[in-house]
């Protein structure tokens, strides 16, 4: 067992840091939450000496596997290079803080497995599989031709995608990619920036397709994440069942309160476009993608205002692409400049642990959750800053009871 003395406990759910308290933990779980000292024997004590105490980060739009911004170039690598290149972006997420990540296309259930065994470092991985695509969608990335090749995209480990058209194999698509070990299900419900041949206002699958691979994800207990960016695409996509919209960026007043109504949840990614804005051309990104990134970018920023004006809860989220993973943590700074610190930090923590379906055992430092912990040197609530960069101001980093970083 392992005591954390004193720590000031920044509760998300509260908004609040808490006056010093000890924190048992027991092998992956948190088991008390005292205000008074414990004196039970433990293997470790630690004394925070009023040190911030938080729960571990939630990241509910990443992609593992994505280690080139040219997703085209990344779905052709060889199988094993492509894990490799995998293995130091893992890393990379937990020492920023990062104990847990929703895949939103391209690592599986082996990935997952080999993090939470520890045979590889990184965080616990919610896997999507490969995200499902429509021919000519967001997860085509075959170049237009007279003679459309059969699709790679089942084949390499490098793709983020898998094409399926109508209700049959849609429903197959979900059954498999569940089958093999998705948590949660990825569609495509709009045009998108990465592909080469759908333009933004695409809406992709017809609402029969939707529904059908709603039901699918339903019957097997778990969910559908869409990428959608107008509010037409947005809307049908939450009424046939969606229940959490990736990007979003062209969202306005109509497409949130539909999403407010149906109790469905954002999951914006800004970082990502700047990112595309200032480095994405040198690193490779497509020149067709290049050129849809301003249709996006700037009004991301407003969509953010309307979905909170809205009362939308919004997860914490990046899409992050090769070289520009290193730049994860800014997402907290893009976010707090229109919501606040508060709702920055209750993105990553308490908004994000409803939506991997996870309330009570991630995002909270209470009894019986998960003990996944930061150990920082400021507080966030005042200085968005203590959250940024490559975990500098993280003092210690624990997942599952284990010090992924240590203060001793």
């Amino acid at each position: 067992m392992i005591l954390f003395r004193n720590a000031a406990i920044l509760d998300p759910a509260l908004g609040q840091i808490l006056s010093p308290r000890d924190v048992l933990v027991k092998d992956d779980q948190i088991v008390e939450v005292s205000e008074r000292p414990l004196t039970t024997t433990t293997d470790q004590s630690i004394d925070l000496h009023g040190k911030i105490l938080m729960p571990g980060l939630i990241d509910c739009h990443v992609h593992c596997m994505a280690s080139n911004l040219n997703l085209g170039t990344n779905a052709n690598m060889p199988n094993v290079l492509a894990v490799l290149r995998a293995i130091p972006i893992i890393e990379g997420m937990i020492n920023r803080g990062f104990t847990s990540v929703r895949d939103a296309g391209g690592a599986d259930w082996a990935l997952a497995e080999a993090t939470r065994t520890g045979l590889v470092k990184g965080p616990r991985i919610f896997p999507a599989g490969r995200a499902i695509s429509q021919t000519g969608g967001h997860g085509d990335f075959r170049p237009r031709s007279d003679i459309m090749e059969p699709c790679f995209c089942s084949q390499k480990l490098g793709s983020i995608s898998r094409i399926a058209d109508g209700i049959d194999a849609v429903r197959f698509a979900v059954r498999d990619e569940i089958q093999k070990g998705a948590s949660q299900i990825k569609i495509m419900a709009s045009g998108g920036v990465a592909s080469p041949n759908d333009p933004i206002h695409f809406l992709g699958y017809g609402r029969d397709e939707i529904r059908a691979m709603v039901e699918e994800a339903t019957n097997a207990g778990t969910y559908v994440m869409a990428h959608a960016y107008t509010s037409l695409a947005i809307r049908r996509a939450v009424e046939c069942g969606v229940r959490t919209i990736e990007h979003g960026n062209l969202a306005d007043t109509e497409a949130a309160k539909v999403l407010a109504a149906h109790g469905a949840y954002a999951v914006p990614t800004l970082i990502t476009y700047e990112a595309l804005f200032s480095e994405g051309a040198s690193y490779g990104f497509p020149p067709e993608a290049v050129s849809k990134i301003n249709a996006v970018r700037e009004p991301g920023m407003r969509a953010i205002e309307t979905l909170a004006q809205a009362g939308v809860k919004m997860g914490f989220g990046t899409d992050l692409l090769g070289e520009s993973q290193r730049l994860q943590s800014e997402e907290f700074r893009l976010r707090a400049q229109v919501l606040g610190n508060l709702e920055a930090i209750r993105s990553a923590t308490t908004y994000a642990a409803e939506i991997i379906m996870g309330i009570g055992r991630y995002g909270t430092i209470s009894p019986g959750a998960v003990a996944d912990l930061l150990v920082l040197d400021g507080n966030p609530l005042n200085d968005i800053n203590v959250l940024l960069g490559q975990g500098e101001h993280m003092l210690a980093i624990m997942k599952d009871g284990k010090f992924h970083k240590s203060l001793v």
